[in-house]
Protein backbone atom coordinates (compact mmCIF):
# COMPACT_ATOMS: atom_id res chain seq x y z
CA UNK A 1 0.00 0.00 0.00
CA UNK A 2 1.46 3.34 -1.08
CA UNK A 3 2.08 5.93 1.61
CA UNK A 4 -0.43 8.78 1.53
CA UNK A 5 -0.73 12.18 3.16
CA UNK A 6 -3.80 12.88 5.25
CA UNK A 7 -4.25 16.20 7.02
CA UNK A 8 -5.88 16.32 10.44
CA UNK A 9 -6.16 19.24 12.83
CA UNK A 10 -3.62 19.69 15.61
CA UNK A 11 -5.59 19.81 18.87
CA UNK A 12 -5.58 18.63 22.46
CA UNK A 13 -7.29 15.41 23.46
CA UNK A 14 -9.83 15.71 26.27
CA UNK A 15 -9.96 12.33 28.06
CA UNK A 16 -13.05 11.23 29.93
CA UNK A 17 -12.97 11.53 33.71
CA UNK A 18 -12.85 7.76 34.31
CA UNK A 19 -10.21 6.96 31.67
CA UNK A 20 -6.72 5.56 32.25
CA UNK A 21 -5.33 8.67 30.56
CA UNK A 22 -6.95 10.93 33.15
CA UNK A 23 -5.50 8.80 35.95
CA UNK A 24 -2.04 9.11 34.37
CA UNK A 25 -2.36 12.89 34.04
CA UNK A 26 -3.26 13.18 37.74
CA UNK A 27 -0.44 10.88 38.87
CA UNK A 28 2.20 12.61 36.74
CA UNK A 29 1.07 16.05 37.84
CA UNK A 30 1.55 14.86 41.42
CA UNK A 31 5.08 13.66 40.59
CA UNK A 32 5.88 16.97 38.94
CA UNK A 33 4.83 18.94 42.02
CA UNK A 34 6.20 16.48 44.55
CA UNK A 35 9.07 17.76 46.65
CA UNK A 36 11.56 14.96 46.29
CA UNK A 37 13.60 15.86 49.34
CA UNK A 38 16.37 13.74 47.88
CA UNK A 39 19.15 12.79 50.26
CA UNK A 40 21.75 12.09 47.55
CA UNK A 41 24.62 14.58 47.68
CA UNK A 42 24.48 17.08 44.76
CA UNK A 43 27.94 16.04 43.51
CA UNK A 44 26.87 12.41 43.42
CA UNK A 45 23.55 13.33 41.83
CA UNK A 46 25.36 15.27 39.08
CA UNK A 47 27.38 12.14 38.20
CA UNK A 48 24.14 10.16 37.90
CA UNK A 49 22.61 12.87 35.74
CA UNK A 50 25.57 12.76 33.34
CA UNK A 51 25.35 8.99 33.20
CA UNK A 52 21.65 9.04 32.35
CA UNK A 53 22.25 11.69 29.70
CA UNK A 54 24.59 9.19 28.08
CA UNK A 55 21.95 6.45 28.37
CA UNK A 56 19.25 8.73 26.94
CA UNK A 57 21.45 9.51 23.94
CA UNK A 58 22.37 5.87 23.40
CA UNK A 59 18.70 4.85 23.57
CA UNK A 60 17.73 7.45 20.98
CA UNK A 61 20.48 6.32 18.63
CA UNK A 62 19.49 2.67 19.11
CA UNK A 63 15.95 3.44 17.96
CA UNK A 64 17.42 4.71 14.69
CA UNK A 65 19.49 1.55 14.20
CA UNK A 66 22.81 2.55 15.80
CA UNK A 67 24.12 -0.74 17.23
CA UNK A 68 26.80 0.77 19.47
CA UNK A 69 26.78 -1.12 22.77
CA UNK A 70 26.72 0.36 26.23
CA UNK A 71 30.12 -1.24 26.87
CA UNK A 72 31.61 0.54 23.86
CA UNK A 73 30.28 3.89 25.04
CA UNK A 74 31.62 3.30 28.56
CA UNK A 75 35.05 2.34 27.26
CA UNK A 76 35.11 5.38 24.98
CA UNK A 77 34.12 7.60 27.91
CA UNK A 78 36.78 6.16 30.19
CA UNK A 79 39.48 6.55 27.56
CA UNK A 80 38.47 10.19 27.12
CA UNK A 81 38.49 9.67 23.37
CA UNK A 82 37.00 12.10 20.87
CA UNK A 83 36.45 8.99 18.81
CA UNK A 84 36.56 8.95 15.02
CA UNK A 85 33.91 6.22 15.20
CA UNK A 86 30.89 7.90 13.65
CA UNK A 87 28.38 5.82 15.60
CA UNK A 88 29.88 7.07 18.85
CA UNK A 89 30.01 10.67 17.58
CA UNK A 90 26.28 10.41 16.85
CA UNK A 91 25.66 9.60 20.52
CA UNK A 92 28.05 12.29 21.75
CA UNK A 93 26.19 14.82 19.59
CA UNK A 94 22.96 14.07 21.43
CA UNK A 95 24.67 14.39 24.80
CA UNK A 96 25.83 17.85 23.75
CA UNK A 97 22.28 18.70 22.66
CA UNK A 98 20.92 17.61 26.05
CA UNK A 99 23.48 19.82 27.78
CA UNK A 100 22.33 22.67 25.53
CA UNK A 101 18.73 22.04 26.62
CA UNK A 102 19.59 21.98 30.32
CA UNK A 103 21.52 25.24 30.05
CA UNK A 104 19.10 27.18 27.84
CA UNK A 105 15.53 25.87 27.83
CA UNK A 106 14.44 27.85 30.89
CA UNK A 107 15.83 31.11 29.52
CA UNK A 108 14.79 30.89 25.89
CA UNK A 109 11.52 30.04 24.13
CA UNK A 110 10.99 26.72 22.43
CA UNK A 111 10.80 28.26 18.99
CA UNK A 112 12.11 27.59 15.50
CA UNK A 113 15.61 28.77 16.38
CA UNK A 114 15.76 26.45 19.39
CA UNK A 115 14.47 23.44 17.47
CA UNK A 116 16.84 24.08 14.56
CA UNK A 117 19.77 24.32 16.96
CA UNK A 118 18.82 20.92 18.40
CA UNK A 119 18.87 19.48 14.89
CA UNK A 120 22.18 21.21 14.08
CA UNK A 121 23.81 19.71 17.17
CA UNK A 122 22.31 16.28 16.43
CA UNK A 123 23.67 15.89 12.88
CA UNK A 124 26.93 17.78 13.34
CA UNK A 125 29.95 16.27 11.59
CA UNK A 126 28.14 13.09 10.52
CA UNK A 127 28.24 11.48 7.08
CA UNK A 128 25.32 12.52 4.90
CA UNK A 129 22.37 10.20 4.38
CA UNK A 130 21.74 7.63 2.99
CA UNK A 131 25.08 6.20 4.13
CA UNK A 132 25.25 8.13 7.40
CA UNK A 133 23.14 9.98 9.95
CA UNK A 134 24.06 13.51 8.89
CA UNK A 135 22.03 16.09 6.99
CA UNK A 136 23.04 18.21 4.03
CA UNK A 137 21.35 21.24 5.62
CA UNK A 138 21.88 21.15 9.41
CA UNK A 139 19.32 23.24 11.26
CA UNK A 140 17.31 24.02 8.12
CA UNK A 141 13.83 22.73 7.28
CA UNK A 142 13.77 20.43 4.29
CA UNK A 143 13.20 21.80 0.80
CA UNK A 144 12.28 18.48 -0.78
CA UNK A 145 9.65 15.81 -0.26
CA UNK A 146 10.52 12.77 1.86
CA UNK A 147 9.14 9.39 2.82
CA UNK A 148 9.25 7.59 6.17
CA UNK A 149 10.58 4.06 5.73
CA UNK A 150 8.01 1.42 6.65
CA UNK A 151 5.21 3.93 7.23
CA UNK A 152 1.89 4.35 5.42
CA UNK A 153 2.03 8.06 6.26
CA UNK A 154 3.59 10.39 3.73
CA UNK A 155 4.83 13.62 5.36
CA UNK A 156 3.45 16.91 4.01
CA UNK A 157 4.91 18.53 0.92
CA UNK A 158 8.05 20.53 1.66
CA UNK A 159 6.20 23.76 0.79
CA UNK A 160 3.89 23.07 3.75
CA UNK A 161 6.62 22.40 6.32
CA UNK A 162 7.03 26.02 7.45
CA UNK A 163 3.32 26.46 8.06
CA UNK A 164 2.93 23.15 9.88
CA UNK A 165 5.97 23.81 12.08
CA UNK A 166 4.76 27.33 12.87
CA UNK A 167 1.44 25.80 13.92
CA UNK A 168 3.24 23.24 16.11
CA UNK A 169 5.35 25.95 17.78
CA UNK A 170 2.22 27.99 18.52
CA UNK A 171 0.59 24.84 19.91
CA UNK A 172 3.39 24.02 22.36
CA UNK A 173 3.68 27.63 23.54
CA UNK A 174 -0.05 28.23 23.94
CA UNK A 175 -0.92 28.47 27.65
CA UNK A 176 -3.15 25.62 28.81
CA UNK A 177 -4.26 24.30 32.16
CA UNK A 178 -1.39 22.34 33.78
CA UNK A 179 -3.38 19.11 33.51
CA UNK A 180 -2.99 19.32 29.72
CA UNK A 181 0.80 19.87 29.69
CA UNK A 182 1.79 16.24 29.26
CA UNK A 183 -0.97 15.49 26.78
CA UNK A 184 0.30 18.45 24.79
CA UNK A 185 3.83 17.04 24.96
CA UNK A 186 2.77 13.62 23.68
CA UNK A 187 0.73 15.14 20.84
CA UNK A 188 3.58 17.47 19.91
CA UNK A 189 5.97 14.51 19.71
CA UNK A 190 3.72 12.74 17.23
CA UNK A 191 3.06 15.89 15.20
CA UNK A 192 6.78 16.59 14.83
CA UNK A 193 7.37 13.09 13.44
CA UNK A 194 4.26 13.47 11.25
CA UNK A 195 5.66 16.69 9.74
CA UNK A 196 9.20 15.29 9.41
CA UNK A 197 10.61 18.82 9.09
CA UNK A 198 14.23 17.90 8.31
CA UNK A 199 15.82 15.74 5.64
CA UNK A 200 17.38 13.46 8.24
CA UNK A 201 17.70 13.26 12.02
CA UNK A 202 14.00 13.81 12.75
CA UNK A 203 13.70 10.91 15.22
CA UNK A 204 16.71 11.97 17.28
CA UNK A 205 15.62 15.61 17.19
CA UNK A 206 12.01 14.92 18.23
CA UNK A 207 13.16 12.97 21.28
CA UNK A 208 15.40 15.88 22.29
CA UNK A 209 12.45 18.20 21.63
CA UNK A 210 10.30 16.06 23.96
CA UNK A 211 12.99 16.17 26.65
CA UNK A 212 13.08 19.97 26.32
CA UNK A 213 9.29 20.19 26.67
CA UNK A 214 9.34 18.09 29.84
CA UNK A 215 12.13 20.17 31.38
CA UNK A 216 10.23 23.33 30.46
CA UNK A 217 7.15 21.95 32.21
CA UNK A 218 8.90 21.31 35.50
CA UNK A 219 10.33 17.80 35.18
CA UNK A 220 13.91 18.98 35.54
CA UNK A 221 17.10 18.49 37.48
CA UNK A 222 16.58 21.62 39.57
CA UNK A 223 14.02 19.57 41.51
CA UNK A 224 16.53 16.79 42.08
CA UNK A 225 15.03 14.65 39.33
CA UNK A 226 16.77 12.66 36.61
CA UNK A 227 14.76 12.47 33.41
CA UNK A 228 15.17 9.75 30.80
CA UNK A 229 12.08 9.93 28.53
CA UNK A 230 13.59 8.08 25.57
CA UNK A 231 13.65 4.94 27.72
CA UNK A 232 9.88 4.88 27.15
CA UNK A 233 10.42 4.42 23.43
CA UNK A 234 13.56 2.29 23.26
CA UNK A 235 12.29 -0.47 25.57
CA UNK A 236 10.25 -1.71 22.60
CA UNK A 237 11.10 0.03 19.34
CA UNK A 238 8.39 -1.80 17.35
CA UNK A 239 5.73 -0.80 19.88
CA UNK A 240 6.84 2.83 19.59
CA UNK A 241 6.51 2.80 15.82
CA UNK A 242 3.18 0.96 15.98
CA UNK A 243 1.65 3.58 18.27
CA UNK A 244 3.04 6.41 16.11
CA UNK A 245 1.53 4.75 13.05
CA UNK A 246 -1.88 4.34 14.71
CA UNK A 247 -1.85 8.01 15.69
CA UNK A 248 -1.29 8.97 12.04
CA UNK A 249 -5.02 8.37 11.54
CA UNK A 250 -5.65 11.52 13.58
CA UNK A 251 -8.76 10.16 15.32
CA UNK A 252 -9.42 11.18 18.90
CA UNK A 253 -9.28 7.54 19.96
CA UNK A 254 -5.91 6.91 18.29
CA UNK A 255 -4.42 10.10 19.73
CA UNK A 256 -5.70 9.24 23.20
CA UNK A 257 -4.09 5.78 22.97
CA UNK A 258 -0.82 7.39 21.84
CA UNK A 259 -0.93 9.79 24.80
CA UNK A 260 -1.70 6.94 27.19
CA UNK A 261 1.28 4.99 25.84
CA UNK A 262 3.66 7.95 26.31
CA UNK A 263 2.40 8.99 29.74
CA UNK A 264 2.32 5.47 31.18
CA UNK A 265 5.94 4.98 30.12
CA UNK A 266 6.97 8.32 31.59
CA UNK A 267 5.31 7.51 34.91
CA UNK A 268 7.13 4.20 35.21
CA UNK A 269 10.49 5.75 34.29
CA UNK A 270 10.15 8.72 36.62
CA UNK A 271 9.08 6.60 39.58
CA UNK A 272 11.92 4.18 38.95
CA UNK A 273 14.72 6.75 38.59
CA UNK A 274 13.45 8.91 41.45
CA UNK A 275 14.57 6.09 43.77
CA UNK A 276 18.17 7.09 43.04
CA UNK A 277 17.66 10.41 44.79
CA UNK A 278 17.29 8.52 48.07
CA UNK A 279 20.85 8.07 49.23
CA UNK A 280 20.24 5.00 51.41
CA UNK A 281 18.96 3.11 48.38
CA UNK A 282 21.70 4.41 46.09
CA UNK A 283 24.40 3.61 48.65
CA UNK A 284 23.22 0.11 49.48
CA UNK A 285 22.04 -1.11 46.08
CA UNK A 286 24.32 0.65 43.60
CA UNK A 287 27.54 2.21 44.93
CA UNK A 288 28.71 -0.28 47.58
CA UNK A 289 28.16 -3.27 45.22
CA UNK A 290 30.15 -1.34 42.58
CA UNK A 291 33.06 -0.94 45.01
CA UNK A 292 32.87 -4.66 45.80
CA UNK A 293 32.91 -5.46 42.07
CA UNK A 294 35.99 -3.28 41.55
CA UNK A 295 37.75 -5.02 44.44
CA UNK A 296 36.86 -8.47 43.13
CA UNK A 297 38.40 -7.55 39.78
CA UNK A 298 41.44 -6.21 41.66
CA UNK A 299 41.30 -2.82 39.97
CA UNK A 300 41.38 -1.21 43.42
CA UNK A 301 43.29 -2.25 46.53
CA UNK A 302 41.76 -3.47 49.75
CA UNK A 303 42.69 -0.21 51.48
CA UNK A 304 41.16 1.84 48.68
CA UNK A 305 37.97 -0.20 48.91
CA UNK A 306 37.77 0.40 52.65
CA UNK A 307 38.28 4.15 52.28
CA UNK A 308 35.67 4.34 49.52
CA UNK A 309 33.14 2.31 51.51
CA UNK A 310 33.67 4.54 54.51
CA UNK A 311 33.20 7.61 52.33
CA UNK A 312 29.98 6.19 50.93
CA UNK A 313 28.66 5.19 54.34
CA UNK A 314 29.28 8.68 55.72
CA UNK A 315 28.27 10.54 52.57
CA UNK A 316 31.02 13.09 53.23
CA UNK A 317 34.40 11.96 54.55
CA UNK A 318 37.31 13.79 56.16
CA UNK A 319 40.81 12.60 57.03
CA UNK A 320 40.02 11.82 60.65
CA UNK A 321 37.38 9.28 59.53
CA UNK A 322 39.84 6.94 57.80
CA UNK A 323 42.92 6.83 60.02
CA UNK A 324 42.03 3.29 61.15
CA UNK A 325 42.82 1.95 57.68
CA UNK A 326 46.50 2.92 57.74
CA UNK A 327 49.38 1.57 59.81
CA UNK A 328 50.84 5.00 60.13
CA UNK A 329 47.95 7.08 61.32
CA UNK A 330 49.87 10.30 60.83
CA UNK A 331 48.21 13.19 59.05
CA UNK A 332 50.84 13.27 56.25
CA UNK A 333 50.28 9.58 55.44
CA UNK A 334 46.50 9.96 55.37
CA UNK A 335 46.82 13.08 53.21
CA UNK A 336 49.01 11.19 50.73
CA UNK A 337 46.42 8.42 50.48
CA UNK A 338 43.61 10.91 49.91
CA UNK A 339 45.69 12.71 47.28
CA UNK A 340 46.23 9.38 45.52
CA UNK A 341 42.49 8.69 45.41
CA UNK A 342 41.81 12.21 44.15
CA UNK A 343 44.36 11.72 41.39
CA UNK A 344 42.61 8.48 40.40
CA UNK A 345 39.31 10.42 40.38
CA UNK A 346 37.72 8.22 43.03
CA UNK A 347 37.35 11.06 45.53
CA UNK A 348 36.48 14.69 44.99
CA UNK A 349 36.44 17.65 47.40
CA UNK A 350 32.98 18.65 48.52
CA UNK A 351 33.92 22.22 47.63
CA UNK A 352 36.96 23.76 46.02
CA UNK A 353 39.76 23.76 48.56
CA UNK A 354 37.71 21.71 51.03
CA UNK A 355 39.19 18.86 53.06
CA UNK A 356 35.91 16.99 53.03
CA UNK A 357 35.35 14.48 50.24
CA UNK A 358 32.59 12.59 48.45
CA UNK A 359 32.73 9.50 46.24
CA UNK A 360 33.46 9.87 42.55
CA UNK A 361 32.56 6.96 40.29
CA UNK A 362 32.87 8.32 36.74
CA UNK A 363 36.32 6.75 36.42
CA UNK A 364 38.12 3.71 35.10
CA UNK A 365 37.91 1.94 38.45
CA UNK A 366 34.26 2.19 39.48
CA UNK A 367 32.07 3.08 36.50
CA UNK A 368 31.78 -0.47 35.15
CA UNK A 369 30.57 -1.60 38.55
CA UNK A 370 28.04 1.24 38.73
CA UNK A 371 26.67 0.20 35.34
CA UNK A 372 26.52 -3.44 36.47
CA UNK A 373 24.61 -2.49 39.64
CA UNK A 374 22.18 -0.27 37.74
CA UNK A 375 21.56 -3.07 35.26
CA UNK A 376 20.92 -5.64 37.97
CA UNK A 377 18.40 -3.33 39.66
CA UNK A 378 16.51 -2.67 36.41
CA UNK A 379 17.60 0.93 35.78
CA UNK A 380 19.05 0.37 32.31
CA UNK A 381 16.53 0.53 29.47
CA UNK A 382 18.82 -1.33 27.06
CA UNK A 383 21.07 -4.36 27.09
CA UNK A 384 24.32 -4.85 25.21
Amino acid sequence: MAATFKHFDLKLVGPSFDSNLTDLVIELDYLRKKELGGTTHPLVFFQLKELFHMLESLCSARIEGNRTTLSEIIENRLEGSSSADEKIREIMNMEKAMDFIDKNVKSFPLDRAFICQLHRLTVNDLTLAPNGEGDQSPGVYRIQNVNIAGSNHKPPEYLQVNDYMDELIRFINQPVLPKYDLIKTAIAHHRFVWIHPFNNGNGRTVRLFTYALLVKQGFHVDTGRILNPTAVFCNDRDKYYDYLSEADSGTDQAMALWCEYVLSGLKLEIEKIDRLTEYNFLKKEIIIPAIAFAREREVITDTEARVLRKTVELGVMQASDIGEFFRKKSAPEISRQIARLKKKKMLQPEKEGSRKYVIRFDNNYLLRGIIKSLDEKGFLPIKD
